[in-house]
């Protein structure tokens, strides 16, 4: 490996990646994951009920022990960038060449959904910054209401309707509420509303392309360009907007801690709700269990997102000391983070708190921080604005992991070809064009109200799935490429033990992936992971006629296309049919409550 920095080259495929990070750059890179607690910080609570700060911390534990076994297998390529999807792919193509791909594309199209889901909530934010909807007893609604009032009566058929549908209600308390509907609706900006064009994808969702979609869109542009300008400028971009959000977010978490405003009862007599967003204490039966492993379904897809550390290999000035100490401290400020922020929520907030609209959909989630630590309006209004620069965080780590990703794919001859160019900063600027477009169509979906948790159970099946294979990959790496230089290497256990939790994720999976109100979420997410077999076919087999590009297996000690022998014999095949197993057994067992 030469260690001369290659820059300035813009001609297509020749351009390489430069080597201008140090592990702090890198940490700084990956600075935007802590923020992803506040993704689906609502949605957990609601289907999880008391259990939710519990299943943060398993979580987060998983994902930090999981991490050591791919920052062994990072640093046996250094000079791939890309992540563990990469470096774990390698392992599997002894054993399959539509393997490798698949784990590199489910990596993808986990990671690149951050993009459009936190910019609909940036734009949700914005919204509300300048056309907030009415609250019910807001002024202005009860003005309304007072002119209103002779326009509906006790008579009429909407109140009828209302109390059928509102058992026990009176007629009285039937008109109020009408009429404060009414009130809000009337006094709501239109651009709310407003909507181009909604159409139904069929057994997906519904798009909607309103004023959500065309400000998210813009926000990704604005990312877009930060990021065209290399590594270097997005991990100092990164450093200013990690350290203005994450130590107020420190901050927000330890305060209602060391000040005594955590409730005992709202972190004690931990069981499952009845039925998600139930708001009522159920019990240990199958459909609680179920919705508890659906809480650890969906939060994989935030806790374990540090692994992104290692995206950067090909990046790092010194690959072999930086990818561990990348991937190692990345992994402690995430475990700070996932266990105070959801601890100090739910202590303060409690169950019924939670499952305020707001915090489900994130658009309320700066009101619920400023009232963690009691401050005024004008506060509340600047955590707004730290919520948007932290979703800014997330949305440039996304988009500079997963656009690596797909350059790395096309360079090892598994993604199309188009994909292996970088522009005269050294960022891969197609894989970013690639990603723009992908979140835009997301961007449609996630912007329909129940669009957004959608993308996230379907996306979420495709990172379940490539943490199954790169877990496997490291027992797989020791038996096959045992002789290949680690500069850091995990204690046999604890490869063991990762091995176990790839199987625990498949649990996960098979019983999570329906919780989030979409039955089909993981036959869905299983059809767009096979997406990419006719893909790589046609790269692989007609435009590289079945031959792997020079360089692509070069750290692993290969020459030409010699793949190697199967020293791990059928263990590889077994593994991998054990997985599905679990995941459809765990599909059929694990039911929703009644």
């Amino acid at each position: 490996m030469t260690d001369v920095v290659e820059a300035g080259i813009s001609s297509g495929t020749e351009g390489k990646l430069v080597r201008a990070l140090d592990w702090k750059g890198a940490f700084w890179v990956a600075a935007g994951v802590p923020p992803l607690v506040l993704f689906s910080i609502g949605g957990i609570a609601g289907t999880t009920g008391k259990l939710a700060f519990l299943v943060w911390i398993i979580s987060m534990v998983m994902g930090f022990l999981q991490s050591f076994t791919y920052a062994e297998i990072a640093g046996m390529f250094a000079n791939k960038s890309g992540g563990a999807s990469v470096y774990g792919a390698t392992a599997w193509l002894r054993y399959s060449k539509f393997i490798a791909p698949l784990s590199v594309w489910c990596n993808w199209f986990a990671w690149s959904p951050v993009l459009s889901l936190g910019c609909a909530i940036a734009a949700g934010y914005i919204l509300n910054a300048f056309f907030p909807i009415p609250a019910a007893d807001s002024q202005m609604v009860l003005d309304w209401i007072s002119a209103h009032a002779a326009s509906i009566t006790a008579d009429s058929p909407r109140v009828a309707e209302y109390i059928a549908a509102h058992a026990g209600t009176t007629p009285d308390d039937a008109v109020k509420a009408l009429l404060g509907t009414d009130g809000i609706a009337a006094l709501t900006p239109w651009i709310r509303s407003w909507s181009l064009v909604s159409f139904s994808i069929p057994f997906l969702a519904t798009a909607n392309v309103n004023a959500t979609f065309f400000i998210g869109g813009i926000l990704m542009l604005i990312i877009f360009a930060i990021q065209h300008r290399g590594i270097s400028e997005t991990a100092s971009v990164q450093k200013w907007l990690a350290i203005i959000v994450l130590v107020p977010l420190l901050i927000i978490g330890l305060y209602p801690i060391v000040s005594g405003h955590i409730l005992a009862a709202n972190v004690t007599g931990l069981v499952p709700p009845t039925a998600a967003y139930s708001g009522a204490d159920g019990t240990w039966s199958n459909g609680g269990w179920t919705l508890f492993l659906g809480g650890l379904y969906i939060a994989a897809w935030s806790t374990y997102g540090f692994e992104t550390a290692v995206c950067y290999t090909r990046e790092l000035k010194n690959p072999k000391t930086d990818t561990f100490k990348a991937i190692f401290y990345s992994g402690l400020a995430c475990c700070l983070f996932f266990f105070l922020v959801p601890f100090a929520f739910q202590g303060v907030l409690g169950h019924a708190g939670m499952l305020a609209p707001g915090i489900v959909d994130g658009t309320g989630v700066a009101e619920a921080l400023g009232g963690l630590i009691g401050v005024g309006r004008v506060i509340t209004q600047l955590l707004v604005v730290l919520m948007i620069m932290a979703l800014f965080l997330a949305i440039m780590t996304a988009m500079a992991g997963s656009s690596r990703t797909l350059y790395q794919g096309s360079k090892d001859g598994w993604l199309p070809k188009y994909l292996d160019h970088v522009n005269e900063n050294g960022a891969p600027t197609r894989a970013m064009w690639t990603d723009f477009a992908f979140n835009l169509f997301l961007l449609a979906i996630a912007s329909d109200t129940g669009g957004y948790f959608f993308v996230l159970a379907v996306s979420n099946v495709g990172y379940i799935i490539f943490n199954f294979l790169n877990l496997n990959s490291g027992w797989i790496h020791r038996m096959d490429s045992g002789h290949i230089e680690r500069p850091w290497k995990a204690p046999t256990w604890l490869i063991g033990l990762n091995t176990v939790l790839a199987f625990v994720n498949a649990l996960f999976l098979g019983a999570g992936a329906k919780v989030w109100g979409y039955s089909n979420a993981l036959w869905v997410g299983f059809i767009f992971a096979a997406l990419i077999l006719p893909v790589f076919a046609y790269r692989h087999y007609v435009r590289d006629g079945g031959k792997f590009p020079a360089g692509a297996m070069e750290d692993l000690g290969l020459v030409g296309q010699d793949l190697g022998v199967k020293k791990a014999g059928m263990l590889p095949y077994l593994a991998l049919a054990a997985g599905l197993a679990i995941v459809l057994i765990a599909n059929v067992i694990f039911q929703l409550p009644a």
